[in-house]
C-alpha cells in the first residue's frame, strides 16, 4: 500500500509517502513526478495536514440504494451534488468547532473520499482511472436543520460549509480495490453506520468522468462518494472516526 501524507514538522510543512512510523520526504509535486529524498520525519512529531489541499470538495447525495430506499426517494439518474467551500477544510485530529450563529443538530457523515491526481475535464469513464490519484476518509459534516429551514431555497452551501465541516485524510491511499470497501463511523466507541461501497449507485470512475462533464476538477481536489444509512448527530465533547479498513481511520473531537 502506498500512502501520501502532508505534515508540519519544525515550522515547515512537507508531503511524502509513509514507511512505518515514519514520512519519506518527497520534492517536487504529489501529483506529477515527486521525487524521494533522503529525509525522513517522525510521524509521531509531526502533525498531520490534510492530505491535499483541494480547490474543492464535490460531494454527492443519494448515492446508495439502502439509503435512497429508506428515504423513498428514486435512483437519481446522474449525480446529485454540492460544493463545500475551501474554508471548512480540517484535518485528522482537529477540532470540529459548533458554529457560533447555529444552535441546532450538528451530523457526521462517513463517507468514501477520491481524490484527483490530474486535470480533469470531460473524461470518459474507461479514462477515468487515470485521473484518480487515491483515496482517503471523509466527515461530511453538515448543520444539518439549516439545509430546509427556508422554504423557498435549500441551503446545502450553508449547511455544509462551516469552518471545520469539511474533514478529510488521515492520509491518501493510492492501492486499493474501492469496490471492495466498507465504511463505519464510530461515535464515541459505538459503530452508528457500517455500509459497502458496493451498494453505491455512481461508483468513483462513474462519479469522476460525469462530474468533470459539468466543471474541470483539479489535481487535489476531492469528491466526497455520499454517505449511506446511520447517520447522526454529534454532542459537544464527542469523538467520531470514520473507518475505512485499508484506507484509514480519521478520528475528530467536536466542540
Amino acid at each position: 500500500m502506498a500512502k501520501w501524507v502532508r505534515v508540519a514538522y519544525q515550522g515547515r510543512e512537507y508531503f511524502g509517502k509513509l514507511e512505518g512510523d515514519t514520512v519519506r520526504v518527497h520534492s517536487g509535486s504529489m501529483f506529477a513526478g515527486p521525487e524521494a529524498t533522503s529525509q525522513t520525519i517522525p510521524l509521531a512529531a509531526a502533525k498531520l495536514l490534510t492530505p491535499s489541499v483541494p480547490s474543492k470538495i464535490v460531494a454527492l447525495i443519494d448515492n446508495f440504494h439502502e439509503l435512497v430506499a429508506k428515504l423513498d426517494h428514486a435512483v437519481p439518474t446522474e449525480p446529485l451534488y454540492f460544493l463545500k467551500g475551501s474554508n471548512s477544510l480540517l484535518a485528522h485530529g482537529e477540532s470540529i468547532r459548533a458554529p457560533k450563529s447555529y444552535s441546532g443538530k450538528v451530523v457526521y457523515e462517513g463517507e468514501l473520499g477520491i481524490v484527483i491526481g490530474r486535470r480533469t475535464s470531460g473524461v470518459l469513464a474507461g479514462d477515468a482511472a487515470r485521473h484518480i490519484f487515491g483515496y482517503t476518509c471523509i466527515n461530511d459534516v453538515t448543520a444539518i436543520e439549516i439545509i430546509a429551514k427556508d422554504p423557498v431555497f435549500a441551503q446545502w452551501t450553508r449547511a455544509k460549509s462551516f469552518d471545520t465541516f469539511g474533514v478529510f485524510g488521515p492520509w491518501i491511499e493510492t492501492e486499493v480495490d474501492p469496490g471492495k470497501l466498507i465504511v463505519k463511523t464510530i461515535l464515541d466507541d459505538q459503530e452508528r453506520q457500517n455500509y459497502p461501497l458496493s451498494d453505491i449507485v455512481f461508483p468513483p470512475e462513474k462519479l469522476v468522468s460525469l462530474i468533470s462533464q459539468d466543471m474541470t476538477l483539479e489535481a487535489g481536489d476531492v469528491i466526497a462518494c455520499g454517505s449511506s444509512v446511520g447517520v447522526g448527530s454529534m454532542k459537544p465533547g464527542s469523538t467520531v472516526s470514520i473507518v475505512i479498513e485499508g484506507v484509514g481511520t480519521l478520528t475528530n473531537k467536536f466542540e
